[in-house]
């Protein structure tokens, strides 16, 4: 959108995690103010002074929030407000430490263990999934010793059910939720 940029890719406007998103890993997206999509929550921003966050907002949560939750685009929004209020309670220089630790970690899922139909479900589950979860499952996931021995789609099916096993506890469904 014309007028609107911003430094931090990683976590847009909003609340979504641009640096997790498959669009922008694909580089079919140049993140939140660098896009080339217009935006009603930009729009908003630029006409309530260019706010970094909506959070800095004095209508926040306002309407645009209402509902924001129930469904997905390319990129899960299930955490979209609760992960702008954790970057608001720790900090946006916080958030982003644990968003590029994130990163790596879907970086290492989509290099080792994408069989061309896992990257949708890889950037679902880092999203959903709290950083110590993730690290248990990539825990979990090196030190079995017999997964590199499997065919590729074996390997990807159990790396999938390691994160499912985990979601699971927690009743997280790690798949976009698309509006019917």
């Amino acid at each position: 959108m014309k007028g609107f940029e911003r430094k931090n890719q990683l976590l847009s406007l909003c609340g979504l995690n641009c640096g997790l998103c498959p669009m922008f890993l694909g580089s079919h997206c140049g993140g939140c103010g660098n896009g080339n999509q217009s935006c009603k929550i930009a729009r908003c921003s630029l006409e309530h002074g260019k706010i970094e966050y909506c959070y800095e907002c004095g209508d926040y949560p306002c309407e645009r929030y209402q509902h924001i939750e129930e469904y997905d685009s390319f990129v899960t929004h299930q955490r979209q407000t609760s992960d702008l209020e954790r970057a608001q309670s720790i900090g946006v220089e916080q958030y982003n430490l644990e968003q590029q630790e994130k990163i790596q970690i879907l970086s290492y899922l989509l290099a080792n263990y994408n069989d061309g139909r896992k990257k949708n479900f890889f950037c679902v589950a880092v999203n959903l999934l709290e950083l110590s979860e993730l690290q248990e499952a990539i825990k979990q996931i090196q030190s079995n010793d017999t997964l590199s021995l499997l065919p590729m789609k074996e390997r990807c099916l159990h790396v999938a059910n390691v994160f499912q096993g985990i979601a699971g506890r927690r009743n997280i469904t790690l798949k976009l939720i698309k509006k019917k």
